[in-house]
């Protein structure tokens, strides 16, 4: 069980001052790409702020761990091997974003390759294909996407599960809700889609909705939601008025 002020409380009233405790675990995380600068720098042709580092945090805030940012690495594979090197060394998690996709400048992957070991390597989800995990020494290793709403996807369906596990802490399944989709909606066969929605209420029946533009670099599309709108594999044509599956994001943290 986790340690609360009110578990510590019980602890005081009985005169218990010396307890046996699993220290909380060190997650380290950094972005990588030669385009991510500091949002405390001007924007120069060709750069992006990073916004992931901020998003992780935020998420990884909800849960109680120890948390250590390492900042951007650019795209040198001794760099980065290097970084992961030393992180493994202090972390029980590493979490990196980017780097995973198939391209010339990705270098997680080979990097991990050289000194480490890769558990699996992409998954047949969208967004989210290019996830990584694996292992360099004692420490775990989750590579994410770069773009930011398959960062929080890939995070909230992988990452924060492996995390609870690490916690002990009672295992949570996500709630998932049947609700009448309000549009038609797009998709392909041969993946699991995770699209960001909208659900409401109304006379005992949910409701629901895709929340705009659904590009993974679109964050938009998450801040405005407040569920997934999780679609099947097998599904190439969603109508208004069919019933499906939703994850409301409550349930998630």
């Amino acid at each position: 069980d986790q340690l609360t002020h009110s578990r510590v409380a019980i602890l005081a009233s009985l005169g218990i001052k010396n307890i046996t405790v699993f220290k909380k675990p060190i997650i380290s995380f950094f972005s990588t790409g030669d385009e991510l600068i500091s949002i405390h720098k001007k924007l120069q042709k060709g750069q992006i702020y990073d916004s992931n580092r901020y998003l992780l945090r935020g998420m990884l805030e909800k849960l109680p761990v120890t948390i250590k940012d390492a900042g951007v690495v650019v795209d040198n594979e001794n760099k980065i091997i290097n970084k992961l090197k030393s992180l493994s060394i202090k972390s029980d998690l590493i979490i990196t974003t980017g780097g995973v996709s198939v391209g010339d400048a990705d270098y997680i992957r080979d990097a991990l390759k050289k000194i480490g070991a890769i558990n699996f390597w992409k998954i047949s989800i969208k967004p989210g294909r290019p996830l990584a995990f694996g292992k360099i020494r004692g420490c775990y290793f989750f590579g994410l996407p770069g773009n930011p709403v398959s960062t929080a996807v890939t995070f909230d369906l992988f990452v924060r599960p492996a995390l609870e596990k690490m916690l002990s802490l009672k295992n949570r399944e996500n709630i998932t809700l049947k609700a009448i989709l309000t549009e038609d909606v797009k998709k392909k066969k041969g993946r699991v889609e995770y699209k960001r929605g909208i659900f409401y209420k109304n006379k005992n029946k949910y409701y629901v909705r895709v929340s705009g533009l659904q590009g993974s670099n679109i964050l938009s599309s998450l801040a405005n939601a407040n569920c997934y709108i999780k679609l099947r594999s097998d599904l190439d044509s969603i109508k208004k008025n069919m019933m499906i599956d939703i994850i409301p994001f409550e349930v998630l943290v």
